[in-house]
């Protein structure tokens, strides 16, 4: 076994929030682990982005690179810093964290303690949601996923899924699997992270949460009409999140268990991906948007079974 200190790489896709990114930079350039090479991934034409990511100063020995991208969403823009990483283990956060000093230095040592340990994450401290939850990152057999890595409290446990906002992976896993570009979005492209670790846990590798693993998370305005988790309702944002997570899904369960979820979400489903029974209680709370929203999930999953007869033929 090499005695040589294995190489960190740290990817943070960017895009039209600079004094957040500045913040964001400023926290990885002051960990207590550092990191060898940080790849800020910007969209070519947000000079003012460009301009902060710039601005930033890093220790010496820290290689700091800047890839540009055209191509609108997280997935293209996480791709292209991943083909760029050199790192044994490559961290991902978003250009609205700010990772706590022992962020990267937990992460390594957590994805170190075990061969078998694909990836690791931890909770990401909101300034408005509080509480502690210790059901987190956990997809149950019919399909319903659990997320609540905001909340959680405990020890370290094994779940089926990390938030990409704080989370770090074994390349060579990541890179077998990589980023799905079948998900629908030009911004956030919500649930890549399913379709990333779901593959990596059918493989037999283990994924760990340790709340321990902070960063703060300032959950900063997205642009466009990408504001899905951001207070406001759109139709095709809301489409997107479904197709995805039922995309996803469609591919992960196996007999019965594939049953089950297609007919849970149909008629069940919950608040982010209504069926007729989550739509009905959507109304009662005396949401407007329900049947919208339901609407928008229906056509959601009819594109995504869609896409996925395409993948599987």
């Amino acid at each position: 076994m090499s005695d040589r200190p294995i190489v960190v790489s740290v990817i943070v896709p960017a895009y039209q929030r600079p004094e957040a990114l500045v913040r964001c930079l400023t926290a990885i350039a002051r960990q207590t682990r550092r990191a060898d090479e940080v790849i800020v991934v910007l969209r070519a034409g947000d000079e003012a982005t460009i301009a902060a990511a710039r601005s930033v100063t890093f220790p010496s020995a820290t290689d700091v690179k800047l890839e540009m991208v055209t191509t609108p969403g997280v997935v293209a823009a996480m791709q292209r810093g991943l083909d760029a990483a050199r790192g044994a283990i490559v961290a991902l956060t978003d250009d609205d964290a700010e990772p706590r000093a022992d962020w990267l230095e937990r992460l390594v040592r957590t994805i170190e303690q075990d061969a078998r340990i694909a990836g690791a994450g931890g909770r990401d401290w909101q300034p408005l949601e509080r509480g502690d939850a210790h059901d987190v990152g956990r997809v149950q057999w019919f399909g319903r996923v659990v997320g609540n890595h905001h909340l959680g409290a405990g020890s370290a446990r094994d779940v089926d899924l990390l938030k990409g906002v704080n989370c770090a992976f074994r390349a060579a896993p990541l890179r077998a699997v990589g980023f799905d570009a079948r998900l629908l979005g030009g911004g956030a492209q919500l649930h890549w992270e399913l379709a990333l670790c779901l593959p990596l846990r059918r493989a037999g590798w283990r994924l760990v949460y340790d709340p321990a693993i902070a960063v703060d998370h300032h959950v900063a305005v997205r642009t466009g009409e990408d504001q899905f988790h951001r207070g406001r309702f759109a139709a095709e944002p809301f489409l997107h999140a479904v197709h995805n997570e039922t995309l996803v899904l469609l591919s992960h369960q196996q007999g019965m268990a594939h049953l089950a979820y297609r007919l849970w979400s149909m008629w069940v489903g919950t608040t982010a991906n209504p069926g007729v029974l989550a739509a009905l209680r959507l109304r009662l709370q005396g949401h407007t948007w329900a049947a919208d929203a339901w609407r928008a999930a229906r056509e959601g999953r009819a594109r995504a079974r869609a896409t996925w007869r395409g993948n599987v033929r």
